[in-house]
């Protein structure tokens, strides 16, 4: 236990796709809080560290105010798989496969990683690590005794043309379809050292991460492309998650007896489906909240609220100066992209109401150029209705005759265009 202020803090063991992975218990003046973080309940994990669901038993007997608890899973029944199922998919494909086998899969999931690299020893492969991320996490992990590899089984990625395809492992990053990885260049033949074989056998262990489904099928297509033979899908257990499913989620929620629960980590429809098991599972469902990004909790040992909200959510850097963008030129640049900007340059003569010479009308992202001339006559003729249909002391004010002029063309780019550009009129009376 670790003394913060007031609160006393314990980093408890629990098992997920990361290595030392840890749940916080702590004792607050008004009750104990468990914050589970990202778990699964791994009876067999691949260093055997296993969860120490003593320690939250124990503080279950000593009364959990509150609990917060992993919800990515929640609409999973049963128990999530072991780690160690991979690697027995692992010793099948690496049995069949005749070239080099390239594994990608997150960086940051130590244990599939030592899994592939312990079959890549056993079958007589050197190892190669691309990528940035994944360098830096094995090299840490290395460091740190967690990947436990002599350096004699390592080689640069410059070395592996010197050996032969069937022994040759490949550890690479870009599982997500992530455009500048390096298993996309691989894919895309822009890689320096690692050009793809028909021989090659690509093993992706990781499932697409929602909204990354478009990239990672792009990738599928571009290695197809290149004639290797792609392990995806087809094999069950290439992938297992790193998050709890509903038994194991009821598991904890019995084991710590919480008086309020917290559902966090996923989307809105994860965490209520985690408040309908915390409710089965004996939680009082007046005692459970379901929270949005930003929300702030008031919790006391008598009741339980949401206070206030807090901004939240994407904030855009330009990359020229590491300043932020602020959300209205954000969207500036957006409308400007998807519907594009018209420019009106005119001088009005206030004597006769009439466009003095041609007005100048400029288009960007919205008329093809060989379209370009009848659309600045129809713009022409619309200024030049508008004003005669206008009472002489409307010209006063050019700021309204701006006004007037933007609603007018407005209206008639959405009945023929159906876009909403950015329009600027800049508008001289004289």
């Amino acid at each position: 236990q670790y003394q913060i202020g007031d609160m006393k803090i314990e980093w408890m063991h629990n098992t997920h796709s990361i290595i030392d992975a840890c749940s916080l218990a702590i004792e607050t003046p008004a009750g104990i809080i468990i914050h589970t973080a990202d778990f699964k309940v791994d009876h067999t994990p691949v260093d055997n560290h296993t969860m120490d669901l003593r320690r939250y038993a124990h503080y279950g007997e000593k009364g959990v105010l509150c609990l917060f608890s992993d919800s990515t899973n929640s609409h999973n029944p049963g128990f999530t798989k072991s780690e160690k199922v991979v690697g027995k998919t692992f010793d099948t494909l690496f049995d069949i496969a005749k070239g080099r086998v390239i594994m990608s899969t997150f960086s940051s999931n130590v244990h599939r990683i030592v899994q592939a690299m312990e079959r890549a020893v056993a079958h007589g492969r050197k190892i190669c690590v691309i990528g940035r991320s994944m360098e830096r996490n094995v090299e840490t992990n290395r460091a740190l005794g967690f990947v436990d590899i002599q350096d004699k089984h390592f080689i640069e990625v410059h070395e592996v043309p010197k050996y032969a395809d069937h022994e040759v492992l490949v550890v690479t990053t870009g599982s997500q379809g992530e455009t500048m990885a390096a298993l996309n260049r691989m894919a895309t033949d822009e890689h320096r050292h690692i050009k793809l074989k028909p021989s090659d056998t690509v093993i992706i262990s990781a499932s697409a991460i929602p909204g990354n489904e478009a990239s990672v099928s792009s990738l599928m297509n571009k290695l197809m492309k290149a004639g290797c033979t792609v392990r995806y899908k087809e094999f069950g257990d290439i992938h297992v998650s790193g998050h709890a499913a509903q038994e194991e989620q009821k598991l904890i929620l019995r084991l710590i007896q919480p008086k309020f629960f917290l559902p966090v980590h996923g989307e809105y429809n994860h965490i209520a489906k985690h408040a309908k098991t915390a409710v089965e599972c004996g939680v009082d469902e007046r005692n459970i909240l379901l929270m949005s990004d930003g929300d702030q909790i008031e919790l006391t040992t008598k009741y339980l609220k949401k206070v206030k909200t807090v901004k939240s959510g994407k904030t855009y850097i330009d990359n020229q100066n590491n300043m932020t963008i602020e959300n209205d030129v954000v969207l500036d640049r957006q409308k400007l992209a998807e519907d594009g900007i018209i420019n009106v340059v005119a001088q009005i003569s206030q004597s006769n109401q009439k466009v003095v010479g041609k007005p100048v009308i400029t288009t960007h992202g919205l008329v093809p150029e060989k379209e370009l001339k009848k659309f600045q006559k129809e713009i022409e003729v619309m200024i030049e209705t508008l004003l005669l249909n206008m009472k002489p002391e409307a010209l006063k004010n050019h700021k309204d005759v701006e006004n007037d002029i933007r609603n007018s063309i407005r209206k008639h780019v959405v009945r023929t265009k159906k876009r909403y550009p950015l329009i600027i009129p800049t508008i001289f009376i004289v």
